[in-house]
């Protein structure tokens, strides 16, 4: 095995397709909602809640699995995590009801949680030059959504409606069963007190990024979430092709993520977010055009935007916080699923009272708006705040900002 010093491919495939298979459950929900949307004749703040619902516990749940990665090691908080995912996917197919399906949904949002137990579990593998590519790389564990988004129709048409849910259930629990035969930790630092892993979630930097990651995870997640129910009902698409348009949304994001880590690595993060925000914004625009054309540039351009920002947010989170990633990485990992839970609920809302989606993509510009004008701010800010600037790429001056120097003055 490879140490620190020149990373550890194994352990970075066991993390990735933790993730991805775990996101792959968690993307059958959305896959399948055209479906339940008509058995169950939902209208669409009923839709809105069911694609939204998973995503609480599944934000909400990245703070406490971050931290108790920190303290009790990935390899066995991940394991549990998927235990969890396989067997919420499991029920989640037996609902009969909307109240049913609710409570499946919420559960199976851990394995959305899962995301805050791989960054610590990879990052501690690789020195700080390779973070970026490595997390970028794990981050692409995303495209088990986009295995959901296709499969999940076509495996329920084929073998019946629980296999659009039951197939990943399967996936997770051969995975978990390879992860426990392989996985290990890497050597860590002692974990210091609870008090120790909560302190930099006061810092002012830890709640600028997960603004940042407010925006380019939770509008993947939105998109990816709510794009088969845009192209049922916007389009007139069958599930099927939706599905598959859905997968090429996600398929996208997900290349660039690990891009998004490069660039990182060779020119900074934020230069990369400089970037993003404004192409967001525009991309965004686009999906108030009621065509085809516009609306496949607005989205493929959202996916590259929000892919690229997510490998830069996450190239930043282990240089500002090398001893608490875990914790860190529950704060902004919770953010960014958050920023997946409003805007499906916000878009239902205003369809059912405006008839139109088009304000929701309208919000979300200026939201890229707002983020720009912040990472503009931080730009001013002097690199000796924190002892480390936002274009250093060395490591934080050790425990810099767990002492409690502000980043933003």
């Amino acid at each position: 095995m490879s140490d620190r010093a020149s990373g550890n491919p194994l352990q970075l495939l066991l993390g990735t397709g933790a993730f991805a298979f775990c996101f792959a459950v968690f993307g059958s929900v959305s896959a399948m909602m055209p479906m339940i949307r008509e058995s169950m004749a939902l209208d669409p703040i009923q839709v809105s809640v069911g694609l939204a619902t998973p995503v609480l516990l599944g934000s909400l749940g990245r703070i406490p699995l971050g931290l108790l990665t920190d303290r009790l090691g990935g390899r066995l908080v991940f394991s549990l995590t998927m235990a969890v995912s396989a067997l919420a996917a499991f029920v989640i197919a037996l609902a009969t009801s909307y109240g049913q399906f609710l409570v499946g949904a919420f559960f199976l949002g851990i394995s959305l949680a899962s995301f805050s137990v791989g960054v610590p579990f990879v990052s501690r593998w690789y020195p700080p030059e390779r973070q970026g590519f490595a997390l970028g790389i794990y981050g692409a564990g995303n495209a088990g959504q986009s295995l959901a988004a296709f499969g999940a129709p076509v495996l329920a048409g084929a073998l019946g409606y629980v296999w659009g849910f039951w197939s990943f259930g399967i996936l997770v629990t051969l995975w978990l069963v390879f992860f426990l035969a392989t996985a290990r930790d890497a050597p860590a630092l002692r974990p210091g007190s609870l008090a120790d892993s909560l302190r930099p979630l006061r810092q002012p930097m830890a709640w600028v990024l997960s603004l940042f990651y407010f925006l380019t995870f939770g509008g993947f997640v939105a998109m990816s979430i709510y794009l088969p129910i845009f192209l049922t009902q916007l389009f007139e698409l069958s599930p099927t092709d939706a599905g598959m348009r859905t997968a090429g949304f996600v398929v996208l994001a997900t290349l660039m993520r690990p891009l998004g880590g490069i660039l990182s690595d060779r020119v900074g993060g934020r230069r990369v977010l400089l970037a993003v925000f404004p192409a967001a914004g525009l991309m965004a625009l686009l999906l108030t055009l009621p065509s085809m054309l516009p609306f496949t540039l607005g989205a493929l351009g959202l996916a590259t935007a929000f892919g690229l920002g997510n490998g830069a947010v996450f190239k930043l989170v282990p240089q500002y916080f090398p001893r608490t990633v875990g914790s860190v990485t529950g704060l902004v990992g919770a953010a960014g699923g958050l920023g997946g839970f409003f805007p499906p609920l916000v878009v239902g809302t205003l369809h059912q009272a405006l008839g139109s989606f088009s304000h929701g993509f309208v919000l979300l510009a200026c939201f890229s708006g707002l983020c720009l004008v912040s990472a503009l701010r931080l730009d001013r800010v002097p690199a000796a705040a924190s002892g480390v600037g936002l274009e250093d790429h060395r490591p934080p001056v050790e425990g810099a900002l767990q002492d409690g120097q502000q980043i933003l003055g």
